[in-house]
């Protein structure tokens, strides 16, 4: 037997039991607590100095989980357009793809699937990268950053 629910919003979070009646042996029953999380983007703010390596985290918080074993991509955004800069997926952890005209040469997937740009460039400033990190086709985690670049 299952259980499909629609529409899900917080509200359905809490117990639910399923009982049925078996012939001799009378009543069986399964319950499962069910914990629905809103889905919440962390922002954070990074500043940089002009012509210097910019590093910056995926998801800052998560250390539990490894990020690896799910897709991934970095995206960078400014005035509502976003393009993809890089995209990995877990079945070939050691290719990523990097298809920005933009960035193309500046930018390369680090450890941890860290955002590398080398070198920052004063274009930077006040650009909002994030990444999306895909753990089931209906549960997406996000971090977002904005740069400031300055001079020297």
């Amino acid at each position: 037997w299952a259980l499909h629910l629609k529409n899900v919003t917080i509200s359905l979070s809490g117990q639910y039991e399923c009982s049925f009646a078996t012939y001799p042996y009378g009543t069986k029953a399964a319950k499962i607590q069910l914990i629905v999380k809103a889905e919440e983007e962390r922002h954070y703010v990074k500043e940089v100095q002009l012509n210097q390596t910019l590093e910056i985290l995926c998801l800052e918080d998560t250390t539990s989980e490894n990020l690896s074993n799910y897709p991934l991509k970095w995206l960078v955004g400014e005035n509502g357009r976003k393009e993809e800069l890089v995209t990995k997926d877990p079945s070939c952890p050691a290719v990523y793809r990097n298809g920005s005209a933009l960035y193309g040469k500046r930018v390369r997937l680090g450890l941890n699937n860290a955002l590398k740009i080398f070198p920052t460039q004063i274009t930077d400033d006040g650009r909002v990268f994030s990444c999306h990190v895909v753990y089931h086709p209906e549960r997406v985690q996000k971090s977002s950053t904005t740069v400031r670049v300055f001079g020297k």
